[in-house]
């Protein structure tokens, strides 16, 4: 018999966890060093620090552990239609942002996947970085709902940060605010221009299918510092 108190502390770096951190890949890490008794009586506590870097553990020895409840929908590969809709709605109200705008972040973001982890260290369905999590108190950054709402609030403070430029904010969600304030424009990045007008792009298709529920579109101009090819010209307010 193996005690309980058995420790076991297995860290996975950001190039490892783009294998995504299902059941079965925590369960495989921790059986290689923690005997399987062990592992099936045992609570997991999960730790991402600001690099991305994520250390899973038995017997945690920092408070910024979190406990992975293994039975919950923050483990899941999926997340129903109708669940997926009912929080977008929630956090596009509570946060002034347009739902398909939202729905439009995720799907360029994860492509609805609120398992995603990119090889940066950006988890769940917005991408948070952990550090952006950790801004907007995201206690379980894998969990669709949190991961959601952190994103959300992010957004809609990189909108107000730079007075409602639509492309600005999403530049900024994708490149960090400071490289947008040193240009003062668009960086001129490639990745960061093509996320952009993929977001747009989703954007507007999502509002073209929702066109028959009678949501209410005005008019937006985008700022001079735009390139043409960037511009919008009929989407609602965020």
């Amino acid at each position: 018999m193996f005690p309980l108190s058995s420790r076991a502390t297995i860290t996975l770096q950001p190039s490892d966890v783009s294998l995504r951190p299902t059941i079965g890949v925590v369960f495989f890490a921790l059986t290689t060093i923690l005997p399987f008794p062990v592992l099936a009586r045992a609570e997991i506590y999960q730790f991402i620090d600001a690099n991305g870097t994520v250390s899973l553990t038995n017997v945690p020895s920092d408070p910024r552990y979190r406990r992975i409840d293994l039975e919950s929908t923050s483990l899941r590969n999926s997340l129903s239609e109708k669940e997926l809709e009912h929080v977008i709605a929630r956090h596009s109200r509570r946060h002034r942002l347009h739902p398909a705008l939202l729905r439009a972040v995720i799907k360029a973001e994860s492509d609805f996947d609120p398992m995603a982890v990119s090889r940066a260290g950006a988890v769940g369905l917005m991408q948070l970085m952990p550090q952006t999590a950790m801004q907007w108190d995201v206690q379980d950054i894998y969990d669709p709902d949190e991961n959601i709402s952190g994103g959300a609030r992010h957004l809609r403070y990189l909108l107000d940060r730079f007075h409602g430029n639509l492309p600005l904010a999403l530049a900024a969600y994708n490149a960090g605010e400071t490289l947008v304030d040193r240009y003062r424009a668009l960086p001129p990045i490639d990745e960061t221009r093509r996320y952009v007008s993929k977001v747009l792009r989703y954007y507007r298709q999502f509002l073209f299918a929702n066109a028959g529920s009678g949501l209410k579109t005005v008019t937006a101009r985008a700022h001079a510092t735009q390139p043409p090819d960037l511009a919008f010209s009929s989407f609602p307010r965020p």
